[in-house]
Parts: structure tokens; sequence; C-alpha cells
């Protein structure tokens, strides 16, 4: 191992990332470090040149450019080791950048609700990364609404919508699809799916068609999140036959769509979906990624292809070291999600922002999801400053144990009234029945004569209103606040400590992607360097944002 001439002292030192090409800012010397340790962290961070460790002299020090290492040899000193250009706009896979057309290989994730918002999504297209609208749990006339706006502010940069599996409201799913299809949206984003479903293999067979090369283009791209290989199986064939063959029959696709798609996979892209927010399986994604990297190759050979799907990383993305290990592993693309929740462009309230600012990494807890509540599924939530969590659990215990609103106990249901709902039940279920009129009358229909289908109608209600509640920063119901997010939050906020960015009112999401990129390709040249035997103080290894410089 060799070892730079006189280490600094530790010291946590700014560096800059901003949007969208940062530039190398102040140093470890700003922070009280040795010149050494300032040069040092000055050429780390020249990431479009090579980086040289130097022995010249008795001493050892680093230096990027090529004359002063033909000097040093020519003296007689010695090249230890060497790391070469790598901009942040050379991670993950060149293919995922180009089919998308985007500067970086990252990808902001749909956040539920429109949190992940018009204006969030638009400002990341004009910065060169890709971005996903969250229209789960948004009402059709609002999707088209936003999709309109970000076709507007995007300036022609390409963005995703996100499909989410709604097994209870497939009428979501068809106006989610039309309105994408209405606004020219190339690129969807399909989370929770356990199954395809007509309407996902509508829209991407209505992107096939044959070039005039006689090979198949997809212009309807898919991208599918996913947290298990037998799930991520389907993704990685041909849409379903049997789907394909009534689409066919219904008129939806021409038979020459239908033919084509047979020799696709049905999505472009699979997002390993690891620790994350909202809806996830908690795998670690050291285990998930190469599990799902093997798959899409092994796919891949059986069908003969000469590209296998491309495998991201999702889940646990909230520091560069996080993403640069994902890279590490092989990624083709990093997507992030809890992180973006608390910047100044994500649709949640100044209220629920401050919470995530403080949020640690142990403060998330899994609780029922609203959207399929009546299967058991959980999703993963903030934990620390609100109630939700619990109450969440108590409500699916009685979903469980009791046939309907009707058979629950009196001092159970006064409980409810008072501490959970705050009205009376029966006022619930007519604010069901007008909600559901509007978003998917077949809910009321099929609850008529199923008092326990009712009971959970009125019980999705309050998970449903939790989010609306964080989302509005409504002062009255702070203790049943639901917020999705993840661990990556967490991380985020030790990371920040310190900065500009620890106030959340300083994080613009494209800066925030910017830093994370940025502070990857540093680390991924920090660990290339430590492989070839260089010895690098503590403080010259961590990337440390600084505001972006005045143009």
């Amino acid at each position: 191992m060799v070892t730079l001439t006189s280490p600094p002292a530790p010291a946590r030192t700014p560096a800059t990332g901003a949007a969208p090409s940062p530039a190398a800012g102040s140093s470890p010397a700003a922070a009280g470090a040795s010149g050494a340790a300032a040069a040092a962290y000055q050429d780390l961070l020249a990431l479009d040149r090579p980086c040289y460790v130097l022995r010249a002299g008795g001493r050892v020090r680093t230096s990027g450019e090529a004359a002063e290492v033909a000097r040093v040899v020519a003296a007689g000193g010695q090249v230890l080791a060497a790391a070469g250009p790598r901009p942040a706009t050379a991670l993950g896979d060149p293919a995922f950048r180009a089919a998308h057309g985007v500067r970086y290989a990252y990808m902001a994730g749909a956040m539920a609700n429109g949190i992940a918002s018009a204006p969030m999504v638009a400002a990341l297209a004009r910065a060169g990364f890709l971005a996903s609208f969250g229209a789960a749990g948004v009402l059709p006339a609002r999707v088209d609404e936003a999709l309109a706006a970000i076709v507007r502010d995007a300036a022609g940069a390409p963005f995703a919508c996100n499909l989410i599996h709604s097994p209870s409201e497939s009428a979501l799913e068809r106006a989610t699809i039309d309105a994408c299809l209405r606004h020219g949206v190339t690129i969807l984003e399909a989370s929770a799916f356990v199954e395809p479903t007509a309407e996902l293999v509508r829209y991407r067979l209505l992107g096939l068609r044959r070039g005039a090369d006689g090979r198949v283009e997809a212009t309807h791209r898919v991208i599918g999140k996913v947290s298990r290989a037998e799930v991520a199986e389907r993704f990685l064939r041909p849409a379903p036959a049997e789907l394909v063959r009534g689409l066919l029959a219904a008129g939806e696709v021409s038979a020459e769509q239908a033919e084509l798609a047979a020799v696709v996979p049905l999505a472009d892209d699979i997002t390993a979906e690891a620790d994350s927010g909202g809806h996830t399986d908690r795998r670690p994604l050291v285990v998930l990624l190469p599990e799902l990297l093997a798959l899409a190759e092994r796919i891949r050979r059986e069908q003969g292809r000469p590209a296998a799907v491309r495998v991201g990383a999702a889940g646990g993305i909230g520091t560069p070291a996080a993403a640069a290990a994902a890279f590490a592993l092989g990624a083709a693309y990093v997507v992030t999600g809890s992180v973006n929740q608390a910047t100044v462009e994500a649709d949640q309230s100044d209220t629920t922002k401050r919470l995530l600012g403080a949020t640690g990494v142990a403060d998330t807890a899994m609780t029922p999801s609203a959207d399929m509540f009546e299967l058991g599924v959980e999703v993963q939530v903030l934990r620390r400053g609100t109630l939700f969590p619990g109450r969440a659990r108590q409500l699916y215990e009685l979903y469980r144990a009791y046939d309907g609103i009707d058979s629950l106990p009196a001092d159970i249901r006064a409980g409810l009234e008072a501490k959970v709902f705050r009205r009376p039940l029966d006022e619930v279920w007519q604010d069901c029945v007008e909600f559901f009129t509007r978003r998917d009358p077949d809910q009321i229909t099929r609850a008529a004569g199923d008092p326990r289908r009712r009971m959970a109608l009125i019980f999705r209600w309050y998970l449903g209103r939790s989010s609306g509640w964080s989302i509005a920063g409504d002062p009255e119901r702070t203790a049943d606040y639901q917020v999705w997010c993840g661990p990556a939050m967490g991380a985020f906020n030790s990371w920040v400590a310190g900065t500009y960015l620890a106030e959340v009112g300083n994080r613009r999401v494209a800066e925030v992607a910017a830093h994370l990129m940025t502070g990857a390709a540093f680390h991924e040249r920090v660990a290339a360097l430590r492989a070839a035997g260089a010895r690098l103080p503590a403080s010259v290894t961590t990337y440390v944002p600084t505001p972006p410089q005045p143009a």
C-alpha cells in the first residue's frame, strides 16, 4: 500500500455537483486540511481527466496532468496507481442512455399521488435525467393535466409516466394508458405488477412496428419495477399470448402488432427494487440485483437475443457511495425515490418535507397499503413523527377478524370514530360512494351485497386520505400522515449533514441528481485507486456537495 504524504486531519470538505454538469469547487484546504489533501481532492474531482498517484522525491502525491507525470517519470519517479477519465455521464449502460434519450443512467422513480410532480419530472428531463410522473392514485383528469404540463415544460426531453397495477380498479389502468397515448408518452414505468395486464400489454403493442431494415422497433418502452425473480421473468419474456389474442379480437391492436409481440420482451428494462419506500419486499440489493442480472442473461441466451433486457437498481440509493456500489454490481442505471420526496419540486407539504429532512435510516416501518389492502400487501412508510403505521395495522387486523363494520364491537367502533376517522363510519361510507362513483363505480356495485368489502373500502378511505393529509400539510391530521419512505432518506440526510443540502429548502431535484451521479463517479475513481494499492485519506475520498456556481 502507498499513502499520500502529509495526510490531513479528518475534515468534511465540500465539492460542487450542480446540475447538469457539476464543476470542481472548494477543496479540503477550505476546511483546514493540508495542501497535499486539497490538491488530491481536486485531482480526484476532475473526472474528465486521468488521476495519477505519483512517488517523486520521497513524497507521494496525485496529479491529473500528463505532462507532469512525464516529468516525474523522467526524473526517476514512479506512477504508483492511475484511474482514467470517467465523468458522471459515462456511468451505467450507454444503451440505456441512448434508448431513452438521456445524458445520465439515472432515473427518478414515480412517487404516487403526484408527489413525483409535473414540475419535478420536467426539471429532471431538462437536465438530462429520466423521471417518471407519479400517476398512481391520481384521478384521470389530473393525470391528463400533468402530462400536458410536462410536455409543455420539458422542452422536448423524454420522460416517463407510472402505471401501477390496480387489481381492484382496472378502470384506472386504462385511463392512465389512454392519457399516455394522447400525450405521446413513450416510456412507461410499470410498478407493483404480479402478472401483466391487458392495458400494460396494449401500451407495449401499440408501439411495435417493423422498421425499414426488417427489425422490430418498439417505440413504446416499458420499464418494469420488480422485486422477485418470478415477476421479473414475466417482463423479460414476450407478452402473454392469451392477452395478445384478446386485444386483437377486441380490435385494440393490429394483426402486425399482435404478430410482433411474440418476438420482443414485454419490457426494455427492469428495475431491481430492493429496500425502498412504498411497495417493497425489502430485499437486499446485493442479493436481488445479481439474481436478476443472471436471470436476464439466461433468458437472453435461451431466446437467442443479441442483448439482454437491461437491469437497473432501486432501493437504498441515497448517497453517491450507494449509487457507485450499484454500478459496481452491474446496474445499467440507478433509480432514486425517497430522496426526491424532500426536494423543492416534490408535491409534498413543507411539514412533511421537514419530517423527511430529520429522518434517520431506522425511522421507517411496514404498513398495509391502500391500493392492495384486501391482499395484505404492505408499503414502507415513515415511522418518526406519525401514528399512522400503528393505526393502519390495527385496521387490517380488524378487517381480518370481522365480517363487516356492523360486526365490530361497539367500543372498537367508537374508538375508530373518535381517534382514527374522527367522524361516524356511516359518513365515511357516503364519502366512499361519492369518490368511487367518480373514479370507479364498479367498486360500489361490488360492495353493495358484501359487508366485508364495504368495510375494506371504508378502511381504505383512511389509508388513502392519510397520504393526502401529508401532501396538503393538514395541521389537524399530522399524527395520521402516511409518508412513503425507505432508509435511503436517512442515509441521504447523514451524507449532506453540514452542507447546503441539509436544509430541505435548498434541495432542488436536478441538483440532487447531479450530486449523486457526480459523487458516484468520484467514489468509483477512489475505489479504482484503492484497488491499485493507493491509500487515500478519508477526508479526500468523501464527495460532499456545495451549491452550484453562478453562471
